[in-house]
């Protein structure tokens, strides 16, 4: 094995495929969960909580790369201010994180979670590197799951979404962590760009079902973003591969 990762969030969706890939490359891996779990296939779970601070010396224990996949609905910059201070103490040389598209522009605690996150990573005095990625094709799908449920799909008007397939991103997260540090690096969004009609009916089709659809509005300052294309990257950022299309056959077919 060479040098040692500590992978925060490795249980989930984006970790679960980044975690293999970097095992693979002949990394050692360490995983920092609030659960932690015993040692499996080179793998070491340890337990710790970004938010309350707990834990995360430990967990950087000779580790030289950091990649920061944990988020959560609240308490990403706090959290993740925790871990860059400690990553600093700790001498890491490569700090790596997941944003979102849009992170800088859409008025959504959310994404300004987001934002604080990115931060917190820039002003560590860690090398680092943030990749800012589209919605992923995981979260549209249980949107329009949730959505097609009900007897008339509310469409509002003039959003468009680049979503993304997560082993797009995972790959990609891997080939910079492995890299030299780069700071902001170009977004990372799906090869088409669909509104929220189109989603609904890619899945509909799909599952062999029929919904009427009402336009509606979202409104105030997030709706305005939104309609004025705030989370998309039309210019600048890579692609992925697999369109919404492709994740659509591939999970339900």
């Amino acid at each position: 094995m060479t040098s040692s990762i500590l992978l925060t969030g490795g249980t989930g969706t984006l970790g679960r495929l980044v975690l293999p890939l970097l095992h693979d490359a002949g990394y050692g891996v360490r995983v920092l969960s609030r659960r932690g779990g015993p040692s499996c296939n080179g793998v070491e779970y340890v337990s710790g909580d970004l938010l309350k601070g707990e834990g995360i010396e430990a967990a950087l224990a000779g580790a030289e790369i950091v990649l920061h996949l944990a988020g959560s609905t609240k308490g990403d910059t706090e959290a993740t201010e925790n871990l860059a201070r400690a990553a600093s103490r700790a001498r890491v040389r490569h700090l790596v994180y997941i944003s979102v598209i849009g992170a800088d522009r859409i008025p959504l605690s959310w994404f300004s979670s987001k934002l604080g996150a990115e931060q917190a990573v820039a002003g560590s005095g860690v090398p680092w590197t943030t990749l800012r990625a589209a919605q992923f094709h995981d979260l549209a799908l249980k949107t329009v799951q949730a959505m097609a449920k009900l007897p008339v799909i509310p469409v509002p008007g003039g959003m468009r979404f680049q979503p993304v397939d997560a082993r797009d991103v995972a790959a990609r997260l891997v080939e910079l962590t492995l890299d030299k540090p780069a700071g902001l690096v170009p977004d990372l969004a799906g090869p088409k760009v669909y509104g929220m009609a189109e989603l609904s009916r890619g899945y509909l089709r799909v599952r062999g079902k029929r919904r009427l659809m009402m336009p509606v509005r979202m409104p105030g300052k997030a709706g305005r973003a939104y309609r004025a294309g705030e989370n998309l990257s039309l210019e600048g950022a890579a692609t992925g591969k697999r369109t919404w299309e492709d994740f659509l056959t591939e999970r339900l077919r």
